[in-house]
């Protein structure tokens, strides 16, 4: 049964009039911030003494699991396959790049969010790809003109010449090949964005694990030895005489939305996932999931708007839980207009 519909949903009424108005809840997946609030990708607290049966489709994040150490908040239960986890877990073992396609919105992302969080990896790194993206900006940069600019201020006032590490930072691929006592995580994020060599370019890196960074290089050997910064603020790694090698591999999950194909020597080097569209079943495990059992109740009818419009053009999971969670706070998504802005075509001219 529907909850009534309510016209206070209406914060903004188009009449001019000004008002105070008290800003509802965020849906789970858009929160942000500290404090104990769920991480954007959206949290639900697990009922007491749930666990998932065997065989079953379950949760990649177990159900009991005490939260990690550094107390960091617990993201919404990631919903695979047996199978496909088997895929990832054969990506760890092979200390290989874990490369995902399927449709938007299938969980492609979020996937490297939750092998961090269920492996106590830390924060995951991105790397979000665009057209203009290189490896080299991923690896680091060196700001040669502040540098440049910081020496000759100091040289002024007679003090010490700046230390060059304080103008090295690493990018999310190099702090990702930082040395530690647990690898980390690397999400490289739409690589099919990206130029038509950048595959080719990764190479490298992904099988030696290393890279050079020239500027240090060339420093004499009583400077072998510099302290850069890294993608993480507050955070320094050691590089000796211009080349950083990690220990272990890092966890690397690429996703791609299958714009263009990947060169076979690229393919070579990766462990692939394709994530299926979710059916029925797994869009409704899915909206429990993030909007608890309650929302359910208002899924049969936006579902099958849902699946009827997805079947004649690409739509994304998270479309149907945008729809859910309005219809759940009494917003009349029937409403002319307002269905096909939530449940609009990803694909085409807009």
């Amino acid at each position: 049964m529907n909850p009534p519909e309510r016209d206070d949903w209406r914060l903004f009424r188009g009449d001019g009039v000004p008002r105070h108005i008290e800003m509802p809840p965020a849906p789970p997946w858009r929160r942000f911030g500290g404090g104990e609030q769920p991480s954007p990708e959206g949290e639900r607290p697990s009922p007491e003494g749930e666990q998932p049966s065997p065989g079953e489709e379950r949760a990649a994040l177990g159900e009991e699991q005490a939260p990690p150490a550094s107390g960091r908040s617990r993201p919404a239960p990631y919903l695979i396959a047996p199978e496909h986890a088997d895929v990832v877990n054969a990506a760890l073992h092979l200390r290989r790049p874990l490369l995902v396609t399927g449709s938007p919105g299938t969980g492609k992302s979020s996937l490297a969010r939750a092998i961090a969080h269920e492996l106590d990896l830390g924060e995951v790194l991105r790397w979000p790809v665009n057209s203009r993206s290189t490896v080299q900006d991923a690896l680091y940069r060196y700001d040669a003109i502040g540098r440049l600019r910081e020496t000759a201020l100091r040289r002024d006032r007679d003090e010490a010449e700046p230390d060059i590490g304080s103008f090295v930072r690493l990018g999310p691929l190099g702090t990702a090949l930082v040395p530690g006592e647990r690898p980390r995580a690397l999400l490289v994020d739409e690589l099919d964005k990206g130029d038509v060599d950048l595959p080719n370019d990764l190479l490298t890196v992904f099988e030696e694990g290393e890279f050079e960074i020239p500027e240090l290089a060339r420093l004499p050997e009583d400077q072998s030895v510099v302290e850069v910064l890294t993608e993480r603020p507050g955070e320094r790694a050691t590089v000796r005489r211009g080349r950083l090698v990690c220990d272990e591999f890092p966890v690397v999950v690429i996703t791609s939305n299958g714009e263009r194909d990947f060169p076979p020597a690229f393919l070579r080097r990766c462990v692939r996932l394709e994530l299926p569209t979710p059916d029925e079943g797994r869009l409704r495990a899915i909206v429990t999931a993030h909007l608890g059992d309650d929302a359910l109740e208002e899924v049969d009818q936006l579902l099958d708007t849902f699946l009827r419009r997805r079947a004649a053009r690409e739509l994304a999971t998270d479309q149907l839980l945008n729809a859910v969670f309005l219809r759940a706070g009494g917003m009349d998504v029937t409403a002319e207009g307002l269905l096909e802005a939530v449940l609009h075509r990803l694909g085409g001219a807009v």
